[in-house]
């Protein structure tokens, strides 16, 4: 047998009908496996006509008696070419495939040899079947090994440059936020700065161990295809018909490679740059400093308030009406009509911006942000505010506050009891901030990877809350 080579390419064979049985042979599809024992489409009943079985007989006597010899020919024919052996019982070409028993054999085998009954096939179309299944089965190592380059060439690749520019903002972040109050947080900045570069070591290292693990899988891959494709290119016939178990083996070795994927593991996680401690002093430098009571063009949008709600001529009031008082406005909409909810006209997807609400006496209320696309109607959970991924609201109900999002509700811990509330929306860092505007301290904070505009939303179910310029 010749050395196998280095490279191959491989060019699909073309499939037709087999001329001499009428077969017909189809190109394969699925994952790799190739079934050795799956009959070919052919069978020979021996009882079927005992005169026409007679004939064929007699014919193969005096065919055995004339020609024992190496034959070949060409694909044309339906013949296979190699060098031909002779039956042991019969004396006759073994031309013919036993699929029950996995062996060659002659045709009176077939007739009234041990093979009588079983599931035969022309040697010429066995092997025609295998290589056709050796095609497919290379084809699809050839698409997986694609798959698997791109992965490490554009994927694993991208994910190194991006962890670059990821680290780095994170590290810009870390180091505004302290700059603020750099001789109170030094520790805390180093915390994090650690932190950043464990987490950037993680990512590193498990794109090291993806190329690796996906370059060996390639390697292995390319290897086993080589292999194949050697076989398919340069094995005889009869060895080619009867080496079912090494080619099984040798897919069963690329069955194992699997499809690489993206995870959560190859991008730094964003959290490695976050600290309560940093988003509250933070915010507070911020809330002690002229912006303070910014957003002063802030109003409640009269298209959005419910029915259930009053505006006053200013647009910055809102009342919760008892029902003898509720009238039916006109329909928008952009109307909430059921919940007792209204938005705020401005649209926020750049810039730092705050407000602040005055709760007055009112013991049942909600204010944050919501998404414009955030449903109008309707009862459900879908228009309610807090209580979808569309929003997130600070509530108080009966004295106790919580913050809602996505039907989760946080309870917290309040010891002064504001009269108002502020919220701080900063959008480069993502990050909302609902505080006491009297000691600005802050209540709650969250981070999110806001994905659109945000506009202020409120609900109020008990007296009124104003907007303060």
């Amino acid at each position: 047998m010749s050395a196998e080579p280095e490279s191959c390419d491989l060019t699909p064979v073309s499939l037709r009908d087999d001329p001499d049985t009428g077969v017909e042979f189809r190109e394969s599809s699925g994952d790799f496996n190739m079934d050795l024992q799956q009959p070919i489409f052919f069978s020979l009943n021996v009882h079927q006509h005992e005169t026409q079985s007679a004939k064929v007989v007699s014919g193969l006597s005096r065919k055995a008696a004339a020609t024992s010899v190496v034959t070949t020919s060409d694909s044309e024919s339906g013949r296979f070419s190699g060098e031909s052996e002779l039956c042991m019982e019969h004396e006759s070409d073994l031309d013919w495939f036993c699929s029950s028993e996995q062996k060659l054999i002659c045709l009176h085998c077939t007739i009234v040899g041990s093979c009588q009954g079983h599931t035969v096939t022309p040697l010429a179309s066995r092997v025609t079947a295998v290589r056709n299944q050796l095609v497919d089965i290379c084809e699809k190592m050839q698409l997986q090994a694609q798959r698997i380059e791109r992965f490490i060439n554009q994927t694993l690749t991208a994910k190194e440059r991006a962890l670059q520019v990821e680290a780095s903002g994170a590290r810009e972040q870390v180091v505004a936020s302290v700059s603020v109050v750099r001789e109170a947080v030094e520790e805390e900045e180093q915390r994090l700065l650690e932190t950043v570069q464990r987490e950037e070591e993680r990512v590193e290292q498990c794109l090291l161990t993806q190329r690796a693990h996906w370059g060996q899988a390639l390697a292995m891959l390319t290897q086993t295809r080589t292999r194949l494709v050697h076989t398919l290119t340069n094995t005889p016939d009869i060895q080619l018909a009867t080496s079912g178990q090494e080619i099984a083996e040798r897919i069963e070795e690329a069955e194992g490679v699997g499809e690489p994927r993206d995870t959560d593991h190859l991008n730094l996680n964003a959290s490695c740059s976050d600290s309560k401690l940093m988003r509250g002093l933070w915010a507070s430098a911020i809330l002690l400093g002229p912006t303070a009571y910014g957003s002063e063009n802030l109003t409640f949008d009269e298209r959005t308030v419910s029915s259930v709600l009053s505006l006053s001529e200013d647009l910055c009031t809102l009342t919760f009406l008892p029902k003898r008082s509720r009238q039916s406005p006109p329909y928008d909409p952009a109307r909430f009509d059921c919940w007792p909810n209204a938005l705020g006209t401005l649209a926020i997807s750049s810039g730092t911006h705050s407000w602040v609400i005055d709760m007055g006496e009112c013991e049942a209320f909600k204010v944050g942000v919501c998404y414009s696309s955030m449903r109008r109607k309707g009862s459900g959970n879908d228009s309610r505010l807090g209580y979808n991924v569309q929003s997130w609201v600070l509530s108080k109900y009966d004295g106790d506050f919580s913050f809602c999002h996505a039907g989760k509700n946080t309870p917290l811990h309040v010891v002064h009891k504001p009269k108002s509330l502020g919220l701080l929306l900063d959008w480069p860092s993502q990050t909302l901030v609902f505080y006491d505007p009297d000691s600005s301290a802050v209540l709650h904070s969250v981070r999110h990877a806001f994905s659109g505009p945000l506009l202020p939303a409120f609900a109020v179910a008990d007296r009124s809350v104003t907007i303060l310029h």
